[in-house]
Parts: C-alpha cells; sequence; structure tokens
C-alpha cells in the first residue's frame, strides 16, 4: 500500500497514467477512494498522483488545529518525496486553497495551477456545511473510510481562516479557474475576484454547482483541464 511517511504523518497516495505530472488535491473530508469519477481522463494526458490530505481516507488524522498552510508543506514534501522538483497543480474546493498555499509558499514547484471550486478566502459568516454529505449523494462517491468527526473540524477550521487575497497577485505561473455559476458552497463572485487579482489567469465557467467536476459536466472539465496543461 502506498503510504510514506512525510513531516509528523503517514501519507496515502497513488500514481496514475503517464505524461507530465499533475498534483491532484481534494476538498474537505475528500479521499481517493472517491477519485474514480474525472481520473481516468486525466490520466490518459499526465501522470496523476493523488493523496488524501492530512486528516482525511488513509493519511494520518491527529488532533487540530490544522492549517491551510501546513496541508501544503504535506503537498510539497509528498512532492519531494517522489522527486518532483516541479509539477501542474490542480486543487478542488479546501484543495484549491491548499494548492494557492502551495503556490505561494513554493513558487517554483508549481508549473501551472488549476482551481477548481475554490476561493482565496471564505465568506464572513459563512453557514457551517458538510461538503461531504454533497459527495456522498452521488453514484460511486461515497467514501470507504468514513471521516472522524474531529478532522472534520480541524479541516473545516482550516479552510475557513485561510485567506490570501492580498496575495493573489504574487502568483505568477499560469492559472486557469473553473467555477460553476450555482455554486452555493463557494459563490461565483469569489472566483471573479481570484480572476481578476491574478494577473493572466483564465476563467472558464460552468452551468452546475459546487460539484460539477462530478456530475453532467464531467467531461468537459476533463477537456478544459486537459486542453490547459497542454498549452
Amino acid at each position: 500500500m502506498p503510504i510514506v511517511r512525510v513531516r509528523d504523518i503517514d501519507i496515502y497516495y497513488e500514481v496514475h497514467g503517464a505524461g507530465p505530472p499533475l498534483v491532484v488535491i481534494g476538498g474537505l473530508a475528500l479521499d481517493v477512494s472517491e477519485y474514480g469519477a474525472f481520473l481516468p481522463p486525466l490520466a490518459a494526458h499526465a501522470t496523476v498522483i493523488v493523496f488524501d490530505n492530512r486528516g482525511a481516507g488513509r493519511t494520518s488524522k491527529p488532533p487540530g488545529p490544522y492549517y491551510i498552510e501546513q496541508m501544503a508543506d504535506d503537498a510539497a514534501a509528498l512532492m519531494e518525496y517522489l522527486h518532483l522538483d516541479q509539477a501542474d497543480v490542480l486543487g478542488i474546493s479546501m484543495g484549491g486553497r491548499i494548492a494557492l498555499a502551495l503556490t505561494l509558499r513554493y513558487p517554483d514547484k508549481v508549473s501551472r495551477l488549476v482551481l477548481v471550486s475554490t476561493s482565496a478566502r471564505v465568506r464572513p459568516r459563512r453557514r457551517r456545511t458538510r461538503l461531504v454529505l454533497g459527495f456522498s449523494r452521488l453514484p460511486g462517491l461515497r467514501s470507504a473510510y468514513p471521516q472522524p468527526r474531529y478532522a472534520l473540524d480541524a479541516q473545516f477550521a482550516a479552510s475557513s481562516r485561510f485567506d490570501a487575497t492580498t496575495r493573489l497577485a504574487e502568483i505568477r505561473v499560469p492559472t486557469l479557474i473553473l467555477h460553476g455559476m450555482r455554486d452555493r458552497t463557494t459563490p461565483y463572485p469569489l472566483a471573479q475576484e481570484m480572476h481578476a487579482r491574478i494577473s493572466g489567469s483564465t476563467l472558464e465557467t460552468f452551468n452546475g454547482g459546487h460539484l460539477f467536476m462530478f456530475l453532467r459536466e464531467r467531461d468537459r472539465f476533463a477537456a478544459a483541464v486537459v486542453a490547459f496543461l497542454k498549452r
């Protein structure tokens, strides 16, 4: 089983496909066992590295607090273990915030950045939502590794306190932002805010909500990512 000790935790990871490396960072409570819906089209064009974040799946779940920057350090350490000096990075929801932190903390490690259903900050007074409930309602997307409540709380708190808005202008790598127009978890204006602040970024919209990449727009999502990575 592909588990490696990095920093203070054991990280579960998988490698799929062949081609330029693409590191995929998942969202709140999401783990690798739920990635099947969109991995094959990406793995047809890239070596896709997926892993369970601190607190989820088969990765260690130490007591909190957790921090987005801490989870970015986890991702960087995994990249070092895999001898990846640089890779394309795709982050979904909370994983997008981890991807932002990774790019800001380790700019030489990220060649291109894809931000999906995410934002650089969470709006004040955001209603507490367990995003995993949305995933669990989708066919084939039920985790085989339920997340303990304390780990969910620690991930949620980390995501909620993160704010990189004022540092977005520091991002110089090619950036693609993919966002659903009907996203109620991360409202579309927050994607527009990132687009306005990340110089040269591209914003592509979808008709769905927060989980559009798992639903009817899955093929268009994969095509948009592949086209961007081939540029």
